[in-house]
């Protein structure tokens, strides 16, 4: 016997989540619907938690491109178990773990100099003499993972990082 399916209206009361957001999370492949005989959207009790993920995911800025790409990694066909979303937690902490570093780099250096070239900041004069960053490439330098040590050297540190702009950490695969 089939475990009785949702509405669209209860799935949206359920998550908090628009219809018109689900219709269109059905629309790019996030989550999977069927119709009835009358045409009405019918959910397995399942795409509470896909969506809850996707809701999640987008309020820490992640991109519905990165989103479906976990999602693709979960069974197709049937619900997926705890297991299955054990194996995703596992494959995203690292990548998780690398955004909220850079998060806290910018909570921590967003009020002193950030190496992007204003100079307005009486620390500048220090850390960025004469916009030596600029020579870094163009951006918030210090926030993109170069150091005031690099600009002394005239050297770029390789990092990669989730600001804005910057280059972004893989999706783990």
């Amino acid at each position: 016997m089939d475990a009785p399916r949702l509405s669209i209206g209860e799935v949206a009361d359920r998550t908090g989540v628009a219809p018109s957001a689900l219709r269109f999370y059905e629309s790019r492949g996030l989550i999977v619907g069927s119709r009835t005989d009358g045409g009405q959207r019918r959910y397995a009790r399942e795409v509470i938690r896909r969506v809850s993920f996707i809701r999640a995911a987008q309020q820490v800025g992640l991109t519905l491109a990165e989103i479906g790409a976990a999602l693709d990694r979960l069974p197709r066909g049937r619900t997926p178990t705890r297991r299955d979303w054990e194996q995703l937690a596992t494959e995203w902490r690292p990548w998780v773990d690398a955004r909220i570093d850079a998060l806290q780099l910018l909570r921590d250096r967003l009020d002193s100099c950030i190496g992007c070239g204003c100079l307005s900041l009486d620390t500048c004069a220090l850390y960025n003499p004469d916009d030596g960053a600029g020579q870094l490439g163009a951006g918030p330098r210090y926030l993109l993972g170069d150091q005031a040590a690099d600009v002394m050297a005239g050297g770029r540190a390789e990092r990669e990082s989730w600001l804005p702009g910057g280059p972004r950490l893989r999706s783990p695969r």
